[in-house]
């Protein structure tokens, strides 16, 4: 017996879908303003793969705090390295991080809060209590404990901030997976004789898929911030790579003195965050109707 779907599925083929859903992203200001940021950032990013204005460990004494010019758009530090080429270095290892950690929180976050919504009570229990339960554990905290284990690294880094986010994701798809397990379609294929998995596959993660694009690009943000945290305080990638947090970290001693040098790691940190808020606003507002209408 084959399940039946739901109306809005069976009226309206999936690129149709699709294409209604980035129109109104594109039509939602949040949404646009998310996308362009977030798409300089990560242009940004690609770009300094191939070329930075200078090498970033490029050290020249005689332009030592160097100011704004055409030389140094950005100026330079108390080692004459530009400023620009730094930030555009940094963009690497904090986006990349970020990523990989994102990756890590979906994994994690999926397959714990499919562990405690789909499988019998007796591991669903349980498994809903460890998700409240770590969900209180800092990432600042949780990184601490790895360094202290595995010693200071880009894996120590993303392992933390994606099993700290993780956490928080597994919260989210536990709610949503119990929500589409209870629709009427799903109940009709388990009548049908339909298996557990054959469900999760083809009904619970469609299902919460929107809800998890949505919550991936607001843990990415997040993950900028934790990792900008981490490589402040020493616990990021290793210290011969350039990331903002280790920037600002650098620069600090300078900021009553030189505070200009602060704002360009700052400007990107923020920049990069705001515009994955922004985006997943905007994602949220584009997925459902009813948001678009108020």
């Amino acid at each position: 017996m084959t399940a039946p779907v739901p109306a809005g599925e069976r009226t309206t083929p999936p690129g149709a879908r699709a294409a209604g859903r980035w129109s109104a992203l594109l039509r939602s200001r949040s949404g646009a303003a998310g996308l362009a940021l977030s798409s300089l950032v990560v242009v940004a990013t690609l770009v300094s793969f191939a070329w930075t204005p200078y090498d970033p460990s490029r050290v020249s004494p005689r332009e030592s705090w160097a100011p704004m010019s055409w030389e140094h758009w950005f100026g330079a530090d108390r080692l004459g390295r530009d400023l620009l080429s730094l930030v555009l270095a940094g963009a690497r290892a904090t986006l990349l991080v970020s990523a990989a950690a994102t990756v890590v929180a979906a994994v994690t976050g999926t397959l714990l809060g499919a562990a405690a919504a789909i499988t019998p009570r007796w591991v669903r229990a349980p498994a809903g209590h460890a998700v409240d339960a770590l969900i209180a554990f800092p990432t600042l905290l949780l990184a601490m404990v790895l360094v202290a284990v595995y010693g200071a690294g880009t894996e120590t880094a993303v392992l933390a901030i994606g099993l700290g986010e993780g956490f928080f994701v597994a919260r989210v798809m536990r709610a949503e997976m119990a929500r589409v397990l209870a629709a009427d379609y799903v109940l009709a294929a388990r009548a049908g004789g339909a298996s557990t998995w054959r469900i999760f596959h083809e009904h619970v993660l469609p299902g919460v898929l929107p809800t998890l694009t949505v919550l991936l690009s607001l843990v990415m943000a997040v993950a900028v911030l934790a990792e900008a945290a981490l490589s402040y305080l020493g616990y990021g990638v290793p210290s011969g790579t350039p990331t903002w947090g280790r920037m600002l970290h650098d620069l600090q001693a300078q900021i009553t003195v030189r505070p200009l040098v602060l704002v360009w790691p700052g400007v990107a940190i923020v920049a990069t965050v705001l515009g994955f808020n922004l985006l997943g606003d905007g994602l949220r507002e584009a997925g459902d109707p009813r948001v678009r209408r108020s």
